[in-house]
């Protein structure tokens, strides 16, 4: 019996992987598979570069990271094009996309001799005599492994603070947009041409599990929760660092002192930009009770504006063929144990799309409440308070983002969202600051890219101390005396014990 193909489904043929739109089925390109032979050499050949490239210092990794700034600047529009073509990603959400990411790779590059160059660190009066410096060293080879949603920005926000620390970069790119990340990567390979350091390889679930074990000496991976812990248990056999940005089920919560237009305006945008395929897209609203109805009549008409279809509509197709199943249940299931379609419902899945819904009065313990859903629904539950709605926003495993619409509590609320980050009075806005760090808690992941702490998440912390003078408390010595010992009792307990 011959297997179904479905739309925007990877193909492999002969020893290539052929990439089509998830909307009309046409090739968007192809790339050659790796073998384990290929992934061998491809960190092999990181390894030398990196070297190089490390060797560059700050300035010199600085000036090429700016000038493919300057070459994806100029040529976004064709990486948008090709990012639509492969992905269906609406054109205007794919340029946001690549916008966010070239300001990325602005940040990375004039921040990384700040954030991770040697510096002296003051030294404590029982060590006086040393002085004390740190510095972030690269780690030598990062693999990077990307997901499907955000092609490039994603993937952009490991490999840029990563390259910009002094690393080489092997990049898998999903197999559903290998297309995006070798444009990437060859990108790159025009205004840095002298040596391998950012390089691709390609194929399914196999190749990713081969570049974990595979000698890199970090691994930067977006995905599902349960690939990541897959991920984990690869990189753990030889004890390489992981940094995992996993799934989330972000909520935004709606105060009785919200703008309610523009609380509206952002749920939309959070619920369906890319068409809900968005790790940090809001997919659960709590809304108070006084504002409840009038805020929902308000998401009803603007999701029901939008456009659905392959060119120039608000929503584009599903990229994975399978997840339109998801969608289908959670929906199933949140109308079969009591929960109304406010806007869309059973009939809101039409391969390869998915029509916005909003659901209301679902129960906490549905799919569509506490599974990650990636796609164009929304679900909107009324609460009491503020209170309730944060018990009901931190009861799931995820904790990735969130968003709070509201004036005199908003911050405090935001606070106490058990997330690794949350915006106040917008949504998803954080993934686009730079100086920033982005990441989860909980099953969402952990580690950061993005800011400071996603330029050190790429170097190792080295610690120097270096002797300026003599020893005047002898501790760290089989010469010291007692005499020395008693003046150094006498020295912490006048210090530290008044």
């Amino acid at each position: 019996m011959t297997a179904v193909h479905h739309p925007g489904t990877p193909v492999i043929e002969g020893d290539h992987l052929i990439s089509t739109s998830p909307a009309t089925d046409d090739e968007a390109g192809r790339v050659p598979v790796a073998t384990g032979v290929d992934i061998e050499r491809a960190v092999a050949h990181a390894r030398a570069a990196g070297l190089w490239w490390a060797g560059l210092g700050f300035d010199g990794r600085r000036e090429r990271l700016l000038r493919w700034r300057r070459l994806l600047a100029q040529r976004m529009e064709t990486l948008a094009e090709l990012v639509h073509a492969e992905g269906g990603k609406p054109v205007a959400d794919a340029l946001v996309e690549v916008v966010s990411a070239v300001e990325h790779v602005d940040w990375a590059a004039n921040n990384a001799r700040r954030v991770l160059g040697a510096r002296r660190v003051r030294s404590r009066l029982i060590l006086a005599e040393f002085s004390a410096h740190l510095e972030y060293q690269p780690y030598g080879v990062v693999g990077v492994i990307g997901p499907w949603n955000y092609p490039v920005f994603t993937p952009v926000g490991s490999a840029a603070y990563a390259l910009a620390a002094g690393n080489a970069v092997v990049l898998k790119p999903s197999e559903y947009t290998p297309v995006a990340g070798q444009w990437l990567v060859d990108s790159f390979a025009e205004v840095v041409p002298e040596q391998p350091v950012f390089t691709t390889v390609h194929g399914l679930g196999d190749v990713g599990a081969a570049l974990c074990r595979s000698g890199v000496d970090k691994v930067a991976f977006t995905g599902s929760t349960a690939t990541a812990k897959k991920v984990m248990a690869a990189c753990a056999e030889s004890l390489t660092p992981v940094l995992l940005e996993a799934g989330g089920k972000d909520a935004m919560i709606v105060d009785v002192d919200a703008d309610l237009d523009a609380a509206a305006e952002a749920a939309v945008w959070g619920a369906m930009t890319n068409a809900g395929q968005t790790c940090i897209g809001i997919e659960r609203v709590y809304a108070v009770e006084p504002v409840f109805d009038a805020f929902l009549d308000k998401v009803v008409a603007r999701a029901g504006r939008l456009s659905v279809g392959p060119d120039g509509a608000d929503v584009g197709p599903i990229t994975m063929p399978s997840q339109l199943d998801v969608i289908r249940r959670h929906i199933d299931d949140a109308l079969s144990r009591g929960g109304r379609a406010a806007l869309g419902g059973r009939d809101a899945v039409r391969p390869p799309y998915a029509h916005p819904t909003v659901l209301v009065n679902v129960p906490e313990d549905s799919v569509a409440v506490r599974e990650e859903t990636f796609g164009p629904t929304l679900t909107v539950n009324r609460v009491r308070d503020a209170d309730e709605a944060l018990a009901r926003a931190n009861a799931l495993p995820y904790g990735l983002g969130g968003s709070v619409f509201g004036r005199r509590r908003a911050v405090a609320i935001a606070r106490r969202l058990r997330s690794g980050m949350a915006s106040i009075n917008s949504a998803l806005t954080f993934a686009g600051m730079s100086t920033l760090p982005f990441g989860g808690v909980g099953e969402s992941g952990f580690g950061r890219i993005h800011g400071e702490d996603g330029l050190r998440e790429f170097g190792r912390a080295k610690a120097v101390t270096r002797r300026r003078g003599r020893t005047l408390l002898p501790s760290t010595t089989f010469d010291r005396t007692p005499a020395d010992v008693a003046r150094l009792v006498k020295a912490v307990k006048m210090l530290y014990g008044r």
